[in-house]
């Protein structure tokens, strides 16, 4: 059995608490956001709210446009907007993520190096590699040219 390092905790608390009706409240420690969660509509809930599975694909998508911004200050050029949308696919009983789909825009003006780097981020961020590898992940990128 392989073991892992670990890298100790920040010091980032989320609490929970729950509600009727398959709702819960989760607030992040450091800054006191709250964000409500609720069964997804298919399951039980109203559709008013993120589902914990859509959380999953949400924090998918937020790490790849962070690390691309992250990677390409690093780099020393301006990224400029990115806008994202993730698209969840469940799987049949026993449920579970089977599929997410990214669609990426990017900018103009990016060059082949700076799209290839990009790209490559996407496929890495921290999020990503911390699905099961049954999890497929599929990104398509697009510039605004």
């Amino acid at each position: 059995m392989s073991q892992q390092t670990v890298v100790p905790a920040t010091g980032v608390v989320m609490s929970l608490v729950s509600a009727p009706q398959f709702k819960t409240q989760v607030t992040h420690g450091p800054s006191g956001a709250t964000l409500p969660t609720e069964a997804p509509k298919d399951n039980g809930g109203t559709g008013g709210s993120f589902s914990p599975t859509d959380l999953v694909a949400t924090a998918l998508a937020s790490c790849v446009v962070t690390t691309m911004h992250l990677a390409a200050t690093r780099e020393g050029f301006t990224l400029g907007e990115v806008r994202a949308t993730v698209e969840k696919r469940m799987t049949p009983p026993p449920r579970r993520i089977g599929e997410l789909v990214l669609s990426i825009l990017l900018p103009s003006g990016l060059a082949p190096p700076q799209r290839a780097l990009l790209e490559k981020i996407a496929h890495e961020c921290p999020v990503a590699r911390s699905l099961h590898p049954d999890t497929q992940i599929t990104a398509s990128f697009t510039y605004a040219d």
